[in-house]
């Protein structure tokens, strides 16, 4: 008799749970800014130009803060700085490499900034879902001792 993932405490990581990581990091990450226009940011901005900043912006603000703080907190621990480091480095080889054989384009100070928005929330969701991927790959557990 088999036991379920359920009942053994463990469950099963794949494509589709890195990819809901992947997409919160992608909304928290363009929420906060965008070349668009349509960003946390240029919203403050816009009501600070207009003097008609409120308790609505600190709201979003603050969740948005939460959101930024659970995303880099975890990616921190599991990757650590040097593990960031490589991350963002392999990434960002990865996108210069689609850009020199011609899969992307970034032709322009916007497109480049979108490119750095992907590659930052796909270094956020790596970091998010690092212990799974790490014990998937070595079926050895991580655990944080502080």
């Amino acid at each position: 008799m088999t036991r379920s993932n359920a009942s053994s405490g463990r469950s099963r990581f794949g494509f589709g749970a890195f990819a809901v990581r992947w997409v919160a990091a992608l909304i928290l990450v363009l929420a906060s800014y965008n070349p668009s226009g349509t960003s946390f940011f240029h919203w403050v901005t816009g009501a600070v130009g207009d003097g008609e900043l409120g308790a609505l912006h600190l709201f979003i603000g603050a969740v948005l803060l939460a959101g930024w703080s659970v995303f880099i907190i975890a990616t921190n621990r599991s990757l650590g700085s040097f593990g960031v480091f490589i991350g963002g480095l392999l990434i960002g080889a990865g996108i210069w490499l689609l850009v020199e054989i011609g899969l992307i384009r970034a032709d322009s100070a916007r497109a480049a900034t979108w490119l750095a928005l992907v590659a930052l929330a796909t270094l956020l969701a790596i970091g998010l879902s690092w212990s799974h991927i790490w014990r998937r790959l070595s079926g050895q557990l991580e655990v944080d001792d502080d």
